[in-house]
């Protein structure tokens, strides 16, 4: 029996918690069945769009022991990733690329995994139980655990908010055998407040509370495989990977500090990143620019897919010479892309003379309906004159 076990065990493991260089830490009861409540709603509303796996999954969703019948209790860890400043800033200059701002530093999964690690084995060699810990990798509901858990409450947006974060926090799970005493489960502090809802660009919100991924731009950017419907994509301005707009915006960031994690904090290229820059990357120089970030996983035609749409709103005409040089590019999705793109920012000559060289030689259905759509479209009705 080690000293340490012999002490309360929710005092020590917090203790081991914060030591290990996260935020906070609160407890939840392993059967506690509240933490799938609206699921049951959400994906019978088609709110989860194109992600299977969460109707795949929804039985092992519900509570945590659905997951692992043997669980007994949840440590629910925070870790504040607080911007240093304010990620609404690029939206005024439309040549460049907004990351969200989870993802300008190190893969936090990575970052979050290695500290559990240690946490989970030191906590079962002292208390002789079994553990299983989960960064987002698996079907755990961990913004409502970590309710429960009284680190904070699901805001309008849907995401937790806490008292001394704001919105800006990652979450982890260590699932145990080891029985805790929960803690009690945090109130809502929203209010009558609906920054969140009023400032998304795409409306995804159907009511307060409610997410409809589907016209989520976080999820259309990252989620999503095929083609982004046209009505998104105006709204989607610059943003390349993400949409931070709700969350930065919530009031309770005014006790937000930034990430104090040198892990979490932006890598300069994804500070100020201009779309000239990302635009042209082939797989290898993708994959160069962004090993160790969340972004390598969306994968090259994906990201320039979200890269070409953000040039196509950007009004810059001498970015239009980067979407033309993709108008051949292997894949469909950034072809398709490439030519909406050109459309927004080109005469109707100019892409006349584009459309009759490269719409003979397309055979992709999805490419060759953009090159019929932009032909009729008022986004060209201005001759000589690029789309702002």
């Amino acid at each position: 029996m080690t000293l340490r076990s012999q002490l309360d065990p929710n005092d020590a493991i917090r203790d081991m918690v914060l030591a290990e260089g996260f935020d906070a830490v609160g407890f939840a009861a392993a059967d506690n069945g509240d933490a799938g409540n609206h699921l049951k709603s959400y994906l019978s509303n088609g709110y989860h769009g194109d992600m299977g796996w969460m109707a795949e999954t929804r039985e092992r969703r519900v509570r945590p022991q659905g997951l692992w019948p043997e669980a007994r209790s949840v440590i629910v860890v925070a870790e504040n990733y607080g911007p240093e400043e304010d990620p609404l800033f690029l939206h005024d200059h439309p040549e460049r690329a907004t990351v969200s701002v989870y993802a300008r530093g190190r893969d936090y999964h990575d970052v979050l995994k290695k500290k559990l690690r240690r946490l989970a084995r030191q906590i079962a060699k002292d208390w002789s139980c079994e553990v299983k810990l989960f960064v987002d990798t698996a079907p755990v509901m961990e913004k409502p655990l970590a309710a429960l858990a009284g680190l904070g409450w699901q805001g309008k947006h849907t995401n937790l908010v806490s008292r001394n974060f704001g919105s800006w926090v990652f979450l982890g799970e260590i699932f145990t055998t080891l029985d805790l005493a929960p803690d009690m489960a945090e109130s809502d502090h929203c209010g009558s407040c609906r920054k969140c809802l009023d400032v998304c660009p795409t409306d995804a919100f159907p009511t307060p509370y409610q997410l409809d991924a589907r016209r989520c731009i976080s999820y259309l950017t990252i989620e999503h495989r095929g083609h982004i419907p046209a009505e998104f994509r105006g709204p989607i301005g610059n943003r390349v990977y993400g949409c931070d707009d709700c969350l930065a915006v919530c009031p309770w960031n005014k006790f937000a500090q930034p990430t104090g994690d040198p892990d979490l904090r932006p890598h300069i290229h994804l500070t100020r990143p201009r779309l000239a820059d990302y635009v042209s990357l082939d797989d290898a120089s993708f994959r160069q620019v962004f090993s160790g970030s969340p972004i390598k996983r969306l994968g090259r035609d994906r990201f320039v897919r979200n890269v070409l749409i953000a040039i196509g709103n950007s009004g810059d005409q001498s970015l239009s010479e980067y979407a033309i040089n993709l108008l051949e590019d292997p894949s469909p999705l950034v072809r398709a892309m490439a030519v909406w793109s050109v459309s927004r920012l080109l005469d109707r000559r100019s892409f006349g003379d584009l459309r009759l060289k490269f719409a003979p030689l397309e055979t992709d259905t999805h490419v060759l309906s953009e090159w019929q759509l932009a032909d009729v479209s008022e986004n060209l009705k201005y001759s000589g004159t690029p789309k702002n």
